[in-house]
């Protein structure tokens, strides 16, 4: 994270988004504090892009969830694939191998562990 608002609002700004006061005081204290950061608003407002641009300032890989009435955390959080996890552990048996979910890499649910 940028070491203050200003440099913060000038590296937006060299990837073409400009930040009001409001916006940069809260991206800058989420940051600086370790806090997620929350943002609500009318469907293209920019939600999403501020999201992309500060993934590209600070050099991170942006995580989207799409969020909708009726989504709730199990879903959002953790999306189990029962039978593809199964399959995935008796492979990982049978090669002497960690199953692909115990690192994070599995492609049978969503769950980073």
């Amino acid at each position: 994270m940028p070491a203050d608002q200003e440099t913060l609002g000038r590296r937006l700004g060299e990837e073409g988004y400009l930040a009001d006061e409001g916006l940069l005081t809260a991206v800058h204290l989420a940051g600086v504090l370790g806090l997620p950061l929350l943002l609500e608003g009318e469907p293209g407002v920019g939600k999403t892009e501020v999201a992309n641009v500060l993934a590209r300032v600070l050099g991170r890989e942006l995580i989207r969830l799409q969020c909708y009435e009726g989504l709730d955390a199990s879903q959002a959080l953790y999306e189990w694939d029962y039978p593809k996890q199964l399959l995935s552990l008796r492979a990982a048996e049978v090669e002497g191998a960690p199953p692909a979910a115990c690192t994070g890499r599995s492609s049978c649910c969503n769950a980073r562990c």
